[in-house]
Order: C-alpha cells, then structure tokens, then sequence
C-alpha cells in the first residue's frame, strides 16, 4: 500500500491503461483500411491519379497505426498472464477458441495481405492491387469479431457450465449468438469507420491550411472522400449506438440506470439529465437540468415508459447474489464516470454528423470555397482529436459499467488478480507501459505530422514504401 493505493488498484490501473492506449490505434487501424479501400477503389474506377496518391499518402499513416496497434495488442495481452491470472484460469476454456481463431486466421489474413498492398504497387495490375487492401481489411474486421465474441462474453456469459470452478464452454455457436456479440460488434466496427474517416477529414483541413499550394486539390480531394464516409458512418454509430442499448436496458440494467443518472425509478415520463449533481455516498440525484419526457423516448420510442433505479437494480442484485458473493459486495457502477462518457460519446457523435454536413456543402461551392474558411478548416483540424476521446469514453462505459465483475454474474474483478505479483512490480511495470506508450504516441504523432508538411509529392517520391 503506497499513498492509499493497493494491489489490485494499480493491477486495475494498468490494464485501464494498456487497454486505452491499445484501443487508440485499433479503431483508427481498422477505420484507416476502409478508408484506404475506398480510395483505391475510386482510383480503379475512375482512372484519376489523385485517387492513387491519396490511397498511398494515407495508406502510410493506416500502415503505422497498424504496426503501433500490433505493439500495444502484446503488451495488452501480457496483462492476463503478469497480473490477472486468476481470471485467466476462470476464463481460459472459453477465451481458447475465439482468441486462437483471431491469431491464427484473422490476423494472418490481415498482416499477409497488408504487405502484399504496402509492397506491390508496382507490381500488380490496379484491380488485383485493390483485391489486397480489401482482403486486408477484411482480415482487421475478422479479428475484431473474435476479439469482441470473448468481450461480449464477460459482458453476457452465455454457452458456458462451471466446472471445478472454472468456466467451461458447452457451446461454441452460442457465445457467437451472444446479443451481446450482435450489439458490440456494429458499434465497434462503425465507430472505427467514423474515427478514421474523421481523422483524414481534420488532417486534410491541415493540409488546406498549410503552406504547400501546389496540394489543395489533393487535400480537398481527400476532404470530400473521408466527409462523405463521416456523414455514412456517423448516422449509423447513433442508430447502432441506440441498438446497444436496447440490449443493455435488459442484460445490465445497472450500466444503462448509470448512464442517466437515475437512482430511484422514474415515472411514466422520464426526463433526459444534460447534468446531474449526482451523491455517490447517498445514491441520488439531487439536481439536474433536464428536457422532460426525453428519456422515456429515447428508451422505449414511446412517449411513456418508466426507468427503473440504481438503487431498485441493487436490491435485486443483492437478492439475486448475495448467497454466492456476501452481503458485503456493492453493486453501484461508477456512475458520475458513466453518466459523463455517455454524453461527451453521444455529443462527438451527432458533432462529426454536424460538421460532415457543413463540410461538404462548402467544398462543393465554387463561390465561397471551403478554403476560405480558414476557421471551420480549424475547427475541422481539432476535431481530429476528438474520436479518440469518444472511443475512451464508449470504453469506459462498457467495461466500468461491469462492476464489480470481470465476468458479469460469475467472477469479481477482486478475484481475478494475480496472488503472486507484489506492488513493487506492479508499480515499476505501470512506469515502464506508460514510458513505452507515451513514446509510442509520440511517434505517430510526430510522423503523421511529418507526412503533412512535407507535402504530398515528397512523402510520396522515391517509391512508394
């Protein structure tokens, strides 16, 4: 214990971190592929160079979010063996069979034929070129199936019996059947889409600001490209993300009540908290500024509809566990945290809708062209930092909204830790994964600020790759 911090917080520490920092660069990776796709595809089309420069000036940035987001995957991996072995132990019959499938198919696919794409621009007729880009994508939306059928099992464990104190699976199609799965999956995988296609969007309204005159035809090029892909793709996130938590309202009422604030059951007409001053010591909400009846909409699409309570939730909880787990146990998520990242999540998603409309309505006029708007192109630039806000805060949510479980229903984070590692360990390697990401960040940082100012015709000269 060093300054009120013990084990198992600097064990919870870690994997929070391992796993943020990892989940920067695998949404942007996966999004980044469509993206890349996309212009390559144009480019068979249409037969317009620009279209071949803008897959391979932004085909570098996906080929080093890729590379950064295999670094991060390792390290995160390492976690269930160095401090979290108990819970692999509980979990490894079941986690076995996805993350095999994920390493051994998917990730092949997706590495083999990313080389393929990064070294054969020259070397294969444009449409087989294309081919390879796409299977590449379709290998990182593999991998994210198998990666997402294990987390959707801690989150509904289904397909599963304990035996000898351990979770043995009994159905393989059931954990691919999980609703969990069904909700999870799309909203991942959209928000990849709209994380990259926003970063190309704030990196191209960069590019319209800098110095290199002779790219603005480019830059526009790629603006309109990744605008059209927000515009899809964000409209889709809020129809998805709305999906999700319909299954949520049901599998883990706990996270939905969190993220509204609501502590004791609503009436028929609940209204929707913007903020809330919300007491974790007394378990309730003792003001907010709300909208009335909107929260009974947006849960039910129905004008009447009542919310039921953190503080009715853990009683049945309590009733439902307290034989397993003791009376001791609290079953309050975090709630202020949850509460929070739902609304700067749920904000940066209709604001990428809001700038994809404006952004493609004034590249597209020729009287007042967008490059004139030197403060909406900033505006645009700064937003390329915002999905990676949204990404943590959806995390958040989803695995904070567990508590106290790593397996819903079956195994407390408590349980889960390592018995053998000591603080001294925990503490050095916390100091080393944050040395090793902050350097890692810094270098996609730096690099893919390097690829702008260059320009396009010297990021791209002397080959490709």
């Amino acid at each position: 214990m060093l300054l009120g911090v013990d084990m198992l917080d600097l064990a919870r520490f870690q994997f929070a971190m391992t796993t943020v920092f990892h989940f920067f660069f695998v949404p942007f990776s996966i999004g980044m592929g469509l993206v890349v796709s996309i212009m390559e595809t144009l480019y068979v089309a249409k037969k317009d160079e620009v279209y071949k420069q803008m897959a391979q000036f932004w085909g570098k940035i996906y080929l080093l979010s890729f590379a950064v987001g295999v670094v991060t995957g390792l390290i995160q991996e390492f976690q269930f063996g160095m401090n979290w072995s108990n819970y692999s132990r509980f979990m490894g019959d079941i986690f076995g069979a996805p993350l095999a499938i994920e390493a051994l198919l998917a990730f092949f696919l997706e590495s083999t034929f990313i080389g393929l794409w990064a070294f054969t621009w020259n070397r294969f007729k444009p449409g087989l070129h294309c081919v390879t880009v796409w299977l590449s994508f379709l290998g990182s939306l593999l991998s994210a199936v198998w990666i997402l059928t294990a987390n959707s099992f801690m989150q509904n464990p289904v397909g599963y019996a304990i035996k000898d104190g351990k979770a043995q699976m009994t159905s393989f199609w059931a954990l691919l059947k999980n609703p969990a799965l069904s909700a999870e999956f799309p909203h991942v995988i959209i928000g990849a889409f709209v994380t990259a296609s926003v970063v190309v969007a704030g990196m191209s309204a960069f590019g319209l600001l800098g110095k290199h005159k002779h790219d603005r035809h480019f830059f526009k090029k790629s603006l309109r490209v990744s605008l059209w892909i927000v515009l899809i793709t964000s409209a889709l996130e809020i129809y998805v993300g709305d999906y999700q938590t319909q299954v949520e309202i049901h599998e883990q009422p706990m996270k939905f009540a969190a993220t509204e604030g609501v502590y004791n059951t609503t009436s028929k007409h609940a209204p929707w908290d913007i903020v809330a001053d919300l007491d974790t010591k007394t378990h309730e909400n003792k003001g907010a500024v709300s909208v009335p009846d909107v929260l009974t909409i947006l849960t039910y699409h129905k004008t009447t509809g009542s919310i039921k309570g953190m503080n009715q939730i853990n009683k049945e909880l309590h009733a439902k566990y307290d034989k397993k787990f003791g009376k001791d146990m609290s079953y309050y998520v975090p709630v202020k945290t949850l509460f929070y990242s739902f609304r700067i999540m749920a904000g940066f998603a209709a604001w990428f809708f809001l700038v994809a409309i404006l952004g493609l309505i004034w590249s597209r006029s020729k009287k007042d062209t967008i490059e004139n708007k030197r403060w909406f192109l900033w505006i645009l630039g700064i937003t390329t930092y915002a999905p990676f806000i949204a990404n943590t805060c959806g995390w958040f949510i989803t695995e904070l909204g567990r508590f106290p479980w790593t397996v819903y229903g079956l195994f407390t984070i408590a349980d889960s830790v390592s018995p053998s590692t000591t603080f001294g360990e925990l503490l050095f390697t916390n100091i080393m994964y944050f040395l090793i990401f902050a350097t890692l960040g810094g270098v996609m940082i730096y690099y893919s600020k390097r690829q702008l100012d260059m320009g396009v015709e010297r990021a791209l000269q002397g080959g490709q790759y």
